[in-house]
């Protein structure tokens, strides 16, 4: 490797690859790092929007996803069905994106290796390393420091991005401490892959009952008799409840909706947690010098819904722009960097900003959730950022 690389990107996840392949295909050196080797699995829900899919296919990625879903590993979504605390339901049709562009699940382990592997064929340059920490100088960003074979290493770069997802080792050292996320704009989620169980084909399943508000459990089908199954909870209310995780999913499962779909020899498979930190948290700097933060990383999870694919791409496309033309006119400073943070605000903060005023509406009166689902249906604001967003 060269002594400075234009652009290192930390993390291949989707915000990172895309930003990354963005940069290849403008003709910047990039240098795109990852702890993993890819394909690997990332706890996630796995719901990807029809939005998110127009990224990647105006990104050149089309016939890689339709070959992914001649494959099966992709699994095409038609529906969305939303279910009450009361057994109110509403099922309505997903979005479709341009040029009909459709909504799937998509195992992560299927959908990251899909953008990193494009990354690299549009130029990009795939190393497996651990990044640390950011190097330093002058209290600007110069590169990383990344372990490798048991070495550290510095490598240089007139920019480096952060998409190192929630627990990033950039966010935490570039953002103090008094301005990380706090609990009431984080969440903790469970996921696992269930067998055997009779799914409702090409919808997905969204339950809002009482005992998990402010929060949702899911059935995402990933083809015939699979499904990804899980919850999520705000932080702050989970704290507050003796409740694990697994023993939430195991009531949902007894509800007696759910467990008659359960066929015999059911079984649970990779149950996982992770924490999702919500985009809803004002004032929080995306921009410094010589570094921006994209996806999970900056933490841009939609408060509602929970969902991050989507936004994390817009991030990443977002910041390959800022970060191109900010190389063209040699001003890589927060002053110069500053045109992303302001852009991520006007795509997604109105967004942000109305799945948490509900979100904390369902809290003070979860008896709306009922009335939204059976009365308004799909024309309700609740519905309509679950059918757009995921």
């Amino acid at each position: 490797m060269s002594d400075e690389r234009e652009v290192i990107v930390v993390g291949a996840g989707p915000a990172g690859a895309i930003t990354a392949t963005l940069l290849a295909q403008n003709g910047h050196d990039v240098l795109l790092l990852d702890r993993h080797t890819f394909p690997r699995d990332k706890v996630c829900g796995d719901a990807v929007p029809a939005q998110a899919i127009d990224i990647l296919n105006r990104a050149g990625m089309k016939g890689k996803v339709e070959t992914a879903v001649s494959r099966g590993e992709f699994y095409p979504l038609t529906h969305m069905r939303l279910v009450s605390p009361k057994g109110h339901q509403m099922v309505a049709p997903l979005h479709q994106g341009e040029h009909n562009s459709t909504s799937y699940v998509a195992p992560r382990f299927y959908f990251d290796a899909l953008i990193q592997q494009h990354a690299v064929e549009a130029g990009a340059e795939f190393q497996q390393m651990q990044v640390e920490e950011p190097w330093m100088e002058n209290g600007r960003v110069v590169g990383v420091k990344a372990r490798h074979n048991n070495t550290l290493e510095n490598l240089r770069a007139r920019i480096v991005v952060g998409a190192d997802g929630v627990t990033s080792a950039m966010t935490r050292a570039l953002r103090p401490k008094h301005a990380q996320h706090i609990d009431a704009h984080r969440a903790v989620a469970l996921r696992a892959y269930i067998e055997n169980i009779e799914e409702f084909p090409h919808e997905v399943e969204f339950y809002l009952y009482k005992n998990i508000l402010p929060g949702y459990a899911w059935i995402f089908p990933t083809g015939k008799g699979q499904a990804n199954i899980g919850l999520g909870m705000r932080l702050d209310h989970f704290r507050q409840t003796p409740r694990k995780l697994k023993a939430m999913l195991t009531e949902f499962l007894e509800i007696p909706a759910i467990k008659k779909r359960l066929k015999q020899g059911w079984k649970l498979r990779d149950i996982a947690t992770w924490q999702l930190n919500f985009g809803s948290q004002k004032h929080l700097q995306l921009a410094f010098d010589g570094a921006v933060l994209v996806g999970d990383a900056a933490g841009l999870i939609n408060p509602l819904t929970g969902g991050g694919i989507h936004n994390s791409l817009v991030s990443g496309k977002l910041a390959a722009e800022t970060i191109h033309g900010a190389l063209q006119r040699g001003d890589v400073s927060r002053t110069g960097l500053q045109g992303y943070e302001k852009r991520c605000h006007e795509s997604l903060w109105d967004n942000m900003k109305r799945s948490y005023r509900l979100q904390k509406t369902l809290i003070r009166f979860p008896f709306l959730v009922d009335f939204l689902v059976n009365r308004l249906q799909e024309n309700s604001a609740l519905a309509q950022i679950f059918l757009t967003k995921l």
